[in-house]
């Protein structure tokens, strides 16, 4: 794919930010997109023509500006290398959905959204549904330090309660989102459901919280993907004594029943892919960085060698 096309592509970035030295926003506009977005859904990414198809859930849409807006975690090939090209004023080569079924917001008139991480951009369209459908919301979210936090007015501006946890301390509670869950419960013993995304073991725990209380919990599931229709089965996740696929039946699903021990083993298994394909992307960048250092500047005219001066 050539720069000229990737600036005529319908997918372009109009607005990058960074939250910190792996974590970055990434605002497209695409204004059917926009408008079709509900919380709790989901898009597949190609960053270039023959680029890996990677499932990133919507962290917000702006239907009067006809944008959608990603938070990535540059974690893997894919997601680092869409770090250093993806600019203002480039294009994203494919951007498809939105897919999967939308969250069910419904009536309930409490309601505790979690964040673990990454997984604090895309409970905010939740957190944002929730409040407007006249629901009582608290807020959980959780950093590994107030540095890496991002979105704290965001979430201010929807929630009733905010309360925040670091690994740290460095702000907020000192500990996971399972302590700001457990606060939240004995403030408020009529809590209708919780929402919680963010990585597997963390929505596990989330889950295990909540079950003694039986409070309905709903997680979000973002696995492996590769055509978005359910036809790979790459996505499945056990559901009770069901097997579901992220894609086409979630991706929320009911915490309480999802098999997170059996989801973790088999992400684990694509691990070793996933870091041969960094591992060989990082070597081409330090040869193709090698080459250009090589590579030695004209002389300007009427300028001699510094070895002749």
């Amino acid at each position: 794919m050539t720069a000229d096309s990737r600036k005529t592509s319908q997918f372009e970035i109009v607005r990058r930010e960074d939250f910190s030295d792996v974590t970055y926003l990434l605002e497209i506009r695409h204004p059917l997109m926009a408008r079709a977005a509900r919380p709790g859904q989901f898009v597949i990414v190609m960053e270039h023509e023959h680029g890996e198809r990677i499932p990133l859930t919507l962290a917000d849409f702006d239907r009067d500006r006809g944008t959608v807006t990603l938070v990535v975690q540059a974690v893997g090939k894919t997601t680092k290398e869409m770090q250093e090209r993806c600019q203002v004023g480039t294009s994203l080569y494919a951007l498809v959905g939105p897919m999967g079924i939308p969250s069910h917001i419904g009536l309930a008139r409490k309601v505790v959204c979690v964040g673990g991480g990454l997984g604090v951009a895309p409970v905010y369209p939740q957190a944002r549904a929730y409040k407007q459908s006249g629901a009582y919301v608290i807020g959980v979210i959780g950093f590994r330090s107030k540095e890496l936090m991002f979105w704290e007015d965001k979430f201010r501006a929807v929630c009733d309660e905010f309360i925040v946890c670091t690994d740290d301390g460095s702000e907020g509670i000192k500990g996971l989102v399972t302590a700001g869950i457990e606060q939240a419960i004995a403030h408020h013993s009529d809590i209708d459901e919780l929402v919680a995304i963010g990585p597997p073991i963390m929505m596990k725990f989330c889950a295990e919280t909540t079950r003694p209380h039986g409070i309905k919990t709903l997680v979000s599931m973002n696995p492996v993907m590769v055509d978005g229709t359910g036809m790979c089965g790459g996505c499945r996740v056990r559901v009770g004594d069901q097997v579901k696929f992220a894609c086409v039946d979630g991706p929320d699903f009911d915490g309480h029943a999802v098999d997170f021990d059996d989801l973790m083993a088999r992400l684990q298994r694509f691990r070793a892919s996933e870091t041969d394909a960094l591992e060989r992307w990082q070597e081409a960048c330090r040869v193709r960085a090698d080459a250009e250092a090589q590579r030695e500047p004209p002389p300007l005219i009427g300028t001699r060698p510094a070895a002749d001066r």
